[in-house]
């Protein structure tokens, strides 16, 4: 079997705390899923770079990032990347969506996305998994805890999606389709730094209320997520073995 490929499709800009600690977000999800033998690629598509139609059957896999964009949004580059997801659906490459990524793998699907009716979900989310094969098969407990940072979410899924978690403020935390596209409204791959600085830009942006962040921030102390049970989830399911 040669060496497997992947391509993370980047749907943000780094911000320069990211790019000077991690070498951007592409390094933050190459840290979370490389192994060793792998090549891994990156394209801007939210500036436009996208793999070119001859060049997507070389790929194993891909992951689809968050964005400050709304994935219920009609941008060009939106529109193209919902192209090129329903080709990935017709192949059955296997997708990973996060955050935005999830959102706008939903809608490809025909789902469902818009803004959360219960507002911002900044911080550290209990999610409750639902039964199904995959966790059994990774003996996952019945939650797990995880970064998030969204004001959008997927409302409806198609009849044939998956919902493979639920929290408190999220109806579809985590959904999958067929064996190739799987869902997470959270951040597996985030650090608790990655999101402090987060919640300063939001912030600065005037997107979040000062007493919204420094309450974020708080609750982010006394928290962990459970980012080594991601980590598993997110290489098993990308490279096939559940």
């Amino acid at each position: 079997m040669g060496s497997q490929k992947f391509a993370v499709l980047l749907c943000a800009d780094d911000s320069d705390y990211v790019k000077k600690i991690y070498g951007g977000y592409f390094g933050v999800f190459v840290r979370m899923l490389e192994e060793e033998g792998e090549t891994w690629d990156m394209f801007r598509v939210s500036n436009g770079e996208f793999p070119e139609d001859e060049k997507v059957g070389e790929y194993d896999g891909f992951v689809i990032t968050g964005s400050c964009n709304d994935a219920h949004g009609n941008d060009l580059w939106i529109c193209k990347l919902l192209n090129l997801l329903k080709k990935l659906n017709g192949m059955k490459k296997k997708v990973l969506g996060i955050c935005f990524g999830h959102q706008i793998l939903g809608r490809a699907l025909g789902g469902k996305i818009g803004r959360a009716s219960s507002g911002w979900d900044i911080g550290i989310t209990n999610i409750n998994l639902q039964p199904s094969k995959i966790f059994s098969s990774l003996k996952m407990p019945a939650s797990l805890s995880i970064i998030e940072c969204h004001r959008d979410e997927v409302w409806e899924l198609p009849p044939k999606a998956e919902v493979m978690a639920r929290s408190n403020k999220t109806g579809i935390e985590m959904f999958r389709y067929g064996d190739h596209f799987m869902g997470i409204q959270g951040h597996p791959e985030y650090t608790k730094d990655i999101l402090f600085n987060l919640i300063d830009r939001l912030l600065h942006r005037d997107l979040i209320e000062e007493s919204f962040a420094e309450k974020a921030k708080s609750k982010l102390e006394a928290n962990e997520p459970d980012k080594e049970a991601w980590k598993k989830l997110c290489i098993g399911f990308l490279k096939g073995r559940l």
